[in-house]
């Protein structure tokens, strides 16, 4: 239960952060929350594909912000294409 929590904090902070830095801003607190869990699942892929580890709270946020980031930046691009 406690790691639930921590991955749902982690991809909080991460979406908020995305948003932050992301044009645009961010979809509120769920979409935020969305986002950031999304983008930590996609993040932990692009690192783990490339052999890239990192560990401990920060790096989690870190790995978490960057596959946020590119999340939005790819909705974005898909939102002015239709």
């Amino acid at each position: 239960m406690n790691d639930l929590l921590w991955f749902l904090l982690v991809g909080l902070i991460a979406g908020w952060l995305a948003g932050s830095l992301v044009k645009g801003g961010g979809f509120g607190l769920v979409g935020d929350l969305c986002v950031g869990v999304l983008g930590a699942v996609l993040g932990g892929y692009l690192f783990g594909s490339a052999g890239i580890g990192v560990g401990g709270l920060l790096g989690s946020i870190l790995v978490a912000t960057l596959g946020a980031v590119i999340l939005l930046v790819l909705l974005r691009v898909v939102r002015r294409l239709t």
